[in-house]
């Protein structure tokens, strides 16, 4: 049985959610077939609009994994949708410290550990560039992935700044709109593992990952 088909609050999303993303946007996935379907993996998206996560969630589900999201602490503060959130295993992350920091990865840990996919936005922010290309990413997401031995997956989206505009929180439900999802080949770390997880092997795997986005 994948892990999709169990039973999980992730079908209360689906029931309630989907239909109307559905009149929202059309989801075109390039290369699905790059997405292992079991076990434990992170995955890699670019990241410029606020509306980005609950759209590559959907992307990630229709690919046949549930999508877990290191996501910001506040959004899981809102009454009933926070719950759900945190019931459906979104892991909260509060900024400030590398303490809190620290925390989230070692709940993203326990998530991939038990074969789960985790969701990493490696710029950890919405870009800054004026085209909307990727910026310099951090390194939790390599982290996660050298510490637990497990695959990383770089993915690229286009067309969810049409639903809503960066830094906006307006929400354009008409007319739908096409977002096109890519998936790359897991990034090849395997010259970088078994070694000290020291700052230039981390901006080193970092670098690699996102050339890998932006290539797609």
């Amino acid at each position: 049985m994948s892990e999709k088909s169990r039973p999980s609050i992730f079908w209360l999303f689906a029931v309630l959610l989907l239909p109307l993303l559905s009149l929202m946007a059309k989801f075109n996935l390039h290369d699905r077939q790059k997405m292992p379907k079991t076990g434990p993996v992170v995955i890699a998206p670019n990241h410029f609009t606020n509306i980005d996560p609950i759209m590559m969630g959907v992307a990630v589900w229709h690919l046949g994994r549930l999508p877990r999201f290191m996501a910001k602490a506040s959004i899981l503060r809102i009454p009933v949708i926070g719950w759900l959130l945190l019931k459906s295993g979104q892991i909260p992350v509060e900024r400030g410290g590398s303490t809190r920091s620290s925390v989230a990865l070692t709940q993203a840990k326990a998530l991939v550990t038990k074969g789960r996919a985790v969701i990493v936005y490696p710029e950890g922010s919405l870009t800054r560039d004026p085209e909307m290309w990727p910026m310099r990413g951090k390194s939790g997401a390599v982290r996660l992935a050298l510490e637990l031995d497990i695959p990383i997956v770089p993915m690229a989206h286009w067309g969810t700044q049409q639903i809503m505009a960066r830094y906006s929180k307006k929400i354009n439900f008409f007319p739908r709109h096409t977002i096109d999802v890519k998936v790359g080949d897991p990034v090849d770390l395997s010259d970088l593992a078994d070694q000290p997880l020291t700052p230039e092997l981390l901006r080193e795997g970092t670098d690699r990952i996102m050339a890998a986005i932006t290539a797609l």
